[in-house]
């Protein structure tokens, strides 16, 4: 059983890996600029720190291949987001660019079809 949850957890992970790149590369054909990416502190991680124009935007990516689980976006709960501004405050306390510039929290849902070629990406802007 332990090894079927390690499978899981490596596959999961890889999913989740894919779906940042396809968010990333979304945002980036906006206009965004990719500031980092994976930001961790012991509190948490951010996904994606991008730039539009003068706002810094704290990116969450939620990826998934079924809709066993649910919609992608359905995963970001109020926990989630009071996190997210916390670690958006974190984040911002190491950026002297940062600083004085305004800062939202955008959601990136990943839906990825069936023959894992395509996607589906919903982006909402300003969640929290």
């Amino acid at each position: 059983m332990h090894q079927v949850q390690q499978r899981l957890r490596g596959h999961n992970a890889a999913i989740g890996k894919r779906g940042e790149q396809i968010a990333a590369d979304y945002l980036g054909r906006l206009g965004y600029r990719i500031v980092v990416r994976n930001w961790r502190i012991r509190g948490g991680e951010i996904d994606i720190v991008a730039k539009d124009r003068s706002t810094f935007v704290v990116a969450e990516v939620k990826t998934r291949t079924t809709a066993a689980a649910g919609h992608p976006l359905e995963a970001v709960t109020g926990a989630k987001l009071a996190r997210l501004r916390m670690l958006a405050l974190a984040w911002r306390s190491t950026c002297a660019e940062a600083q004085r510039a305004p800062i939202r929290i955008d959601v990136v849902g990943i839906m990825i079809e069936g023959s894992g070629t395509g996607s589906v990406v919903e982006h909402l802007q300003g969640v929290a």
